[in-house]
């Protein structure tokens, strides 16, 4: 019999990183994890920034930003303030940058549900070229009747849809989280 556990393991990544991504995409709350795609240019090279600074959430509207090594402060916020997708001006203190998060307006909901979904026409192109690249395993296999290959191809398919489907449950959640007010 022909054993799907490799593509199994393989679309659960991909299924493990869309979720990943969808943490940084950006619901109207202040999340630290809405700055985990900025990379601050400090020391003479890029580096993320939650090596560079502890990000934590003060509260609902507010980020608060502090960072190890003080002298790293404009990087810092200036790397925020170039990411023109989140649209955030931090302001600092001299020990801390505070990035108020301003509350989002309909168009920019929307905007950014359309962003998101781009992120989910990526991961289903993944889970395909997984369920493809199994499928060419399938045909090549010479040990298999015709019998078995139609069930596996099946199979295979099966699964493709299973994780599409729970691609889709996650962007659905995370829309109906973006637009809620």
């Amino acid at each position: 019999m022909f054993d799907t556990n490799e593509d199994k393991k393989k679309m659960t990544a991909v299924v493990d990183r869309f979720k990943e991504e969808m943490k940084k995409v950006r619901t109207g709350r202040a999340h630290p994890d809405m700055l985990s795609s900025i990379k601050a240019e400090v020391y003479g090279q890029f580096m993320p920034l939650n090596q560079v600074a502890n990000v934590t959430a003060a509260d609902g509207t507010l980020l608060v930003i502090t960072p190890f090594d003080p002298s790293t402060i404009q990087a810092i916020a200036a790397a925020i303030r170039n990411d023109q997708s989140l649209g955030l001006n931090p302001a600092d203190d001299g020990r801390v940058i505070r990035v108020p998060i301003p509350p989002l307006t309909e168009e920019r909901r929307k905007e950014i549900v359309k962003t998101a979904s781009s992120k989910v026409e990526e991961a289903k192109v993944a889970i395909r070229n997984i369920r493809e690249d199994a499928r060419k395993a399938i045909k090549i296999a010479t040990e298999l009747s015709e019998d078995i290959k139609k069930r596996a191809e099946k199979e295979i398919d099966d699964i493709t849809k299973e994780f599409s489907d729970k691609i889709d449950a996650e962007f659905k959640l995370k829309s109906d989280e973006i637009m809620k007010i």
